[in-house]
């Protein structure tokens, strides 16, 4: 599997490339180290950068910038990359049976991992975060990633696929919401950013 190739292929022609990751054996491992680390880890990086080094003026005297910021971000995003894929999968698998689809966990690892792609990709307009908002919504179209996945990588049938796919979208989205909740627990004492610093942008 070329990475570039890849991304280039889900975003722009998926109906296509789902047929050709459909007729690849699963390889958990190859999909985390080969694809989630390194599409995460740019964003991750982005992330540090952003935060980190740039900073974001939220107003009335707030910003946000420092390298616990930048940290924090970065680690949220990539430690967040994942849990939720993982976790997203494992559900999804765990629920096939109920939709009459195939229960194979590496063809869920395949469908969350790639349909996070556009997530990633846009994950790295947070190099200036007052972009980010842009990225978040590129990663939207990773909900048209899943819709074409989901039937040829478990095998669903047309009438369970709509079922199926709002189920598997309720889950991507309430894992990545409580994945976000639980490393915003663990990471904000450890960085020490309860708070906000308050100044002048750029100081």
């Amino acid at each position: 599997m070329n990475l570039i190739e890849r991304v280039k292929n889900i975003i722009i022609s998926p109906k296509t490339e789902w047929d050709v990751i459909k007729g690849e054996t699963p390889d958990t491992a190859a999909i985390f180290t080969g694809y989630v680390l390194p599409l995460a880890g740019a964003a991750a990086a982005a992330a540090f950068i952003g935060y980190g080094l740039i900073g974001v003026n939220l107003g009335f005297g707030f910003r946000i910038k420092g390298f616990d910021w930048g940290m924090y971000q970065a680690i949220t995003v990539l430690a967040g990359a994942f849990l939720s894929v993982f976790v997203s999968a494992f559900v999804i698998d765990m629920l096939a049976p109920s939709f009459e689809s195939e229960k194979n966990m590496g063809r869920s690892i395949q469908l969350v991992a790639y349909s996070w792609t556009p997530g990633w990709i846009g994950g790295l307009l947070a190099i200036i975060p007052a972009l980010s908002i842009i990225g978040g919504l590129a990663g939207l179209y990773g909900l048209y990633l899943l819709y074409e996945g989901l039937p040829k990588l478990k095998n669903t049938s047309e009438d369970k696929k709509v079922a199926y796919y709002v189920v598997s979208l309720i889950t991507i989205i309430l894992v990545f919401v409580l994945v976000g909740l639980l490393l915003r627990e663990i990471l904000t004492p450890a960085f020490g950013i309860t708070h906000l610093s308050r100044g002048r942008w750029g100081i």
